[in-house]
């Protein structure tokens, strides 16, 4: 019988390895062969050895997108997961019907495509009409050009950033709801106030859920690159302006493939980019494993 089992297992595993195969593991090996080529898309490969990486280490729109980037994973993960947190701890106060209707609206911009997230915050922070600058007007504060001043343009992308939250959002709402109501109760009996309850009950028992969190963020902005496309670079006029003020890896990465048809040193960049994602994640997990709560299965 557990032959069997077996046998129809791996049967219905193959339309899944097969799309690994093809769609992940095949194009993950071209690449890796390409980044040691000079390819461009249109005649033959031909070997250059390790001169991709070699030139990356000499090139200067590299350094800007890399730090850009940086700059821009720093700020906006740990503002991510403040916030995610945050509306997790307001819908945990929630019950009754309304508490499925705000789940939905909490959710709800993680649904819209990134394409039009970008289109729709260029219209709003518009230095001249934008909503942002009309709403700091009404207090007396005159706004920046969010869009054309390259001082802050890593700062409108990453409150643009901060509009998808949902997914956070409701893996940190499932571990509050997780959260045993009998240990803040004791807690609460014992003279704990709601700061000591959440600092020594709730979030050591959500630790894990928000460690997901910050790895998966941490990830996703290395990565980041429809909405900035879409803002600075969609156009030739667009870009112009921008210059290289938000210009990030993954952009940059982009151009150097499909605009400038320069496939081999694209792909040594996405090999570089995969390096440092496992490195990051590597010391995220290994710091995470002395601050993570895991709950002992046995208990």
């Amino acid at each position: 019988m557990r032959t069997g089992e077996t046998r129809w297992a791996y049967i219905f595993l193959i339309p899944w390895i097969v799309g690994l195969v093809l769609f992940q593991a095949g194009p993950m090996i071209a690449s890796a062969v390409l980044s040691f080529t000079d390819y461009d898309l249109i005649g033959s490969s031909e070997f250059v050895g390790v001169e991709n990486y070699a030139t990356m280490a000499a090139d200067p729109r590299l350094a800007r997108a890399i730090g850009n980037t940086l700059l821009y994973t720093v700020v906006h993960v740990p503002l991510a997961c403040l916030l995610a947190l945050g509306l997790a701890l307001l819908l945990n106060r929630i019950t009754g019907r309304a508490a499925g209707v705000f789940r939905t609206i909490f959710y709800l911009p993680s649904m819209t495509p990134y394409v039009a997230v970008g289109v729709l915050f260029l219209f709003l922070l518009n230095g001249q009409a934008g909503v942002l600058n009309e709403a700091l007007a009404i207090v007396g504060i005159e706004g920046p050009q969010w869009t054309t001043d390259p001082g802050w343009m890593l700062a409108g992308v990453v409150i643009m950033s901060l509009w998808n939250l949902g997914a956070s959002t409701i893996v940190l709402f499932a571990a509050l709801r997780n959260v045993p109501r009998e240990l803040t109760e004791a807690a609460m009996i014992d003279g704990a106030g709601a700061w000591q309850r959440f600092r020594h009950v709730t979030l050591p028992l959500i630790s894990a859920a928000l460690f997901f969190v910050v790895v998966v963020d941490t990830i996703a902005a290395l990565q980041m690159f429809d909405q900035v496309y879409t803002m600075y670079f969609g156009t030739s006029q667009a870009q112009q302006t921008s210059g290289d003020a938000a210009l990030f890896y993954v952009v940059y990465l982009f151009q150097q493939g499909f605009q400038f048809l320069h496939m081999g040193y694209a792909s040594a960049l996405a090999w570089l980019l995969f390096a440092v994602i496992a490195v990051i994640t590597f010391i995220q997990v290994k710091v995470g494993n002395r601050l993570v709560h895991y709950e002992d299965p046995a208990a």
